[in-house]
């Protein structure tokens, strides 16, 4: 897994599947929330992502008041999010 950091976008490219991968996005995502409130999230490939990053993501957005937008790239992913109803709290999209 790889990250790209722009002002508040941050680009995740390669399966996000490790404690360690949670880890990274966890750690960058809180460094850009301190300056940002408004966070896009692009998911470039992965097939899937951990249960700790889905619960960290919504912890974002229902606690912390982040305005979200995920962008998936992969269709399979899409419906996992769709199937667990997170694509509105996310505001996920496909791209």
């Amino acid at each position: 897994m790889e990250l790209q950091i722009s002002a508040n976008t941050l680009v995740v490219t390669g399966n996000i599947k490790s404690i360690s991968d949670f880890q990274e996005i966890k750690r960058t995502i809180d460094n850009m929330i301190s300056g940002h409130k408004h966070i896009n999230l692009k998911i470039v490939d992965s097939l899937s992502i951990t249960s700790s990053v889905i619960g960290y993501l919504n912890k974002l957005v229902l606690k912390d008041n982040i305005d979200l937008n995920v962008i998936v790239g992969n269709e399979q992913l899409y419906h996992l999010l769709d199937d667990l109803n997170l694509v509105s709290t996310f505001k996920a999209k496909r791209g």
